[in-house]
């Protein structure tokens, strides 16, 4: 490996781009803040908020905290002030940061694709219901997320997390945000290979080290070794995707640059093959392209995925291999695109006779209360263990064979189906105006009603058909790579009010024709209106699709009108 010190410069030998102007890149000399985001983690590394929360804020109580910390340092530790209740989305973007802050916080607690067990399962429920009002969401990085955590019970919520193998560490922040792993790694009968070593060793190695504490911006990774790809490769800044060297045998592609939010763009493939045992170097070769020389001015440029496409992904290889890595990888033809996502929803058989069974929460939303229950079953059961999955769903492993149908009865007793509708199990939802002080609508509850209106109308749909919700254009739902994509915005009704409503993506993609949704021009719907149009258009799509045609593949040929959803065809009888 390369020396990676902050202080190394790159040899002479690599001709790097340099953009027009400085964009704060510290391998060009550029180590001067260029904004209070950069000043703040200059003047103190994030993670020695850690102590400080331990030994003088969790003591001292709320009104103690340094508003650098509060507002920025406390996101590395996977904190961050939720949303003062009762402040409607029209003043989201007019009130400071202060303004909307509460005196509780949100807390992320990493799984980064572990298997979590029975006692696991067990302290995450016991958290929500004793420190965080029984809340509990599944998110669709793998997390679990709580509300309304006071700063003073933070030590013994860490306490109780450590002894269960779990941490809040970089959770949030200018850091290395929470892994997505592939949630039947180890065991499904199709897996190509087992990437769950490889993202243990990055979490030993660089999570919570003073290397990689200060990016800048977000840095989100993804490792599968399943075939279906079940980790949204596309949409994260680096990703590890299983392939096949036909003299090597199982290794990894590696792809760069993916991410969301105003400015979309999907991942680039290296189309290499790396061994599982240097997944941990090339990763940290990559994260140390993008603290380096990833652009630091602007906040809403310092995502790798600029720095990507102005290099270009040959560059950027180079780059890689030249300066962070010291050898050249292995060229091999990026592996086929699976059709659509898996995600592992119902019973599947594992390569050692058991079986897994993949559950689905509404829209994420669990609580602490439910994950003791299932905590629960797991025990009762003899199951090994559940992981959580990038769709906002659980999976749980290791189910004998003649235990999943009286399993799968207790599951639905519940609240978590291992058989949901197309709705409940294709519909995701962000956070929302409820408790995330970047959202402009409510997200959660509009989801579930949504879901409950479709299944009436639409019990026995034939085709997946995926509904993605965001309360605001940061697409943590990834909205542009759903069949409907429903981004957070105010709109006008018909009286020329002023509501809640969202923009339209429609026929987004990972996998097989991965591309982002289609927009139509000035086109907005209320929320009210919401149900009536997803049906109208589900309707058009009914009545018009050719034999065995993907919804997306419909919204690339479809006439606007079917799209605008003002009128629905006549259904197929």
């Amino acid at each position: 490996m390369a020396d990676l010190r902050y202080d190394s410069q790159p040899p002479q030998h690599t001709d790097v781009p340099r953009p027009r102007r400085a964009e704060g890149q510290w391998a060009f000399g550029y180590r001067e803040p260029l904004n209070k985001n950069e000043e703040s983690k200059k003047n103190d590394d994030p993670l020695n908020v850690r102590d400080r929360i331990l030994y003088v804020y969790s003591k001292r109580g709320f009104d103690s905290i340094d508003p650098a910390d509060l507002r920025g340092r406390f996101r590395w530790m996977g904190l961050y002030t939720q949303r003062k209740p009762g402040i409607d989305g029209g003043r989201t973007g007019a009130l400071e940061e202060e303004e909307l802050d509460d005196r509780y916080f949100m807390l992320r607690v990493r799984s980064d694709g572990k298997l979590l067990s029975p006692a696991a399962v067990r302290t995450l429920g016991q958290i929500g219901v004793d420190f965080a009002r029984d809340t509990a969401d599944v998110t669709d990085r793998q997390n679990i997320q709580y509300h309304w955590i006071d700063i003073v019970d933070v030590p013994e919520i860490w306490e109780r997390l450590d002894a269960v193998g779990l941490h809040s560490t970089e959770a949030c922040g200018d850091s290395p945000r929470p892994f997505l792993g592939s949630p039947v790694a180890g065991v499904a009968a199709d897996e190509i290979i087992d990437g769950t070593p490889a993202l243990a060793e990055i979490e030993r190695r660089y999570i919570g080290h003073k290397d990689f504490s200060n990016l800048p911006r977000k840095f989100k990774t993804a490792v599968t070794g399943h075939p279906s790809q079940d980790v949204s490769p596309e949409t994260n800044d680096v990703s590890f995707v299983a392939s096949v060297h036909p003299e090597h045998g199982p290794g990894f592609d590696v792809w760069v640059g993916g991410g969301l939010a105003t400015n979309p763009m999907l991942a680039q493939k290296l189309g290499v093959w790396i061994p599982l045992d240097e997944v941990a170097d090339v990763w940290s070769g990559v994260a140390g392209i993008f603290r380096d020389y990833g652009y630091r001015r602007l906040r809403s440029r310092a995502r790798l995925k600029f720095l990507v496409a102005d290099w270009g992904v040959e560059k950027f290889q180079e780059v890689l291999e030249n300066e962070y890595l010291g050898k050249k990888l292995v060229n091999l033809e990026s592996p086929a695109a699976p059709v659509g996502h898996r995600d592992h929803i119902g019973v599947h058989p594992q390569k050692d006779g058991k079986f897994y069974v993949g559950v689905a929460p509404t829209v994420g939303r669990v609580s602490g209360t439910l994950l003791v229950q299932l905590a629960d079953l797991l025990e009762e059961y003899g199951v090994d263990g559940a992981r959580l999955t990038p769709y906002q769903k659980i999976v749980l492993i290791g189910v004998a064979g003649d235990k999943v149908d009286e399993l799968i009865g207790r599951l639905d007793e519940i609240g978590l189906s291992a058989r949901p509708s197309n709705w409940r199990r294709n519909t995701m939802a962000c956070t929302g105006i409820e408790f995330c002080k970047l959202a402009i609508v409510d997200t959660k509850e509009r989801s579930r009603a949504l879901i409950a209106e479709l299944e009436r109308r639409f019990p026995d749909l034939d085709t997946p058909i995926t509904v993605n919700v965001n309360g605001c254009p940061n697409a943590c739902a990834r909205t542009q790579v759903a069949d409907f994509g429903l981004k957070g915005q105010l709109v006008l009704d018909d009286d020329g009010n002023q509501v809640e409503g969202f923009q339209v993506h429609l026929g987004g993609a990972t996998g097989l024709g991965a591309s982002f949704g289609r927009k139509l021009r000035a086109h907005k719907v209320t929320s009210e209106g919401l149900d009536d149009y997803v049906s109208n258009v589900v309707t058009n799509f009914l009545a018009d699709r050719k034999d065995d045609e993907r919804f997306a593949d419909w919204v690339a040929r479809a006439d606007e009108e079917l799209l605008r959803g003002d009128k629905a065809l006549e259904p197929v009888s």
